[in-house]
């Protein structure tokens, strides 16, 4: 599903204007975006929790130059969907 897809279905399901719909949008990935940059976490229960999580240093290999390069450690966002959201897609998917 794509996002002018999404919005259209939120257009449907809540009768608000396609282009208050898509600033609503717009503005919540805005809001995720900024908030994980700054290190902070989202839960919004019964959906799942933005995570930051941080990735450790390690040394990682170049096989055809025969050499290591050593990979700082970063900061990486996940998705950790609540048990309730899991169930869901499972019970929907075909079997």
């Amino acid at each position: 599903m794509t996002k002018a897809e999404t919005v259209s279905k939120l257009v449907e399901m809540t009768g608000i204007q396609k282009e208050e719909t898509e600033q609503i949008l717009e503005a919540f990935f805005l809001t995720v975006k900024d908030s994980m940059s700054e290190g902070e976490n989202i839960y919004i229960r019964g959906f799942g929790s933005f995570i930051v999580k941080k990735r450790a240093a390690k040394i990682a290999r170049n096989i055809s130059l025969k050499s290591s390069v050593m990979v700082p450690a970063s900061f990486i966002p996940f998705f950790k969907p609540s048990p309730d959201f899991t169930n869901q897609v499972k019970e929907g998917q075909p079997k």
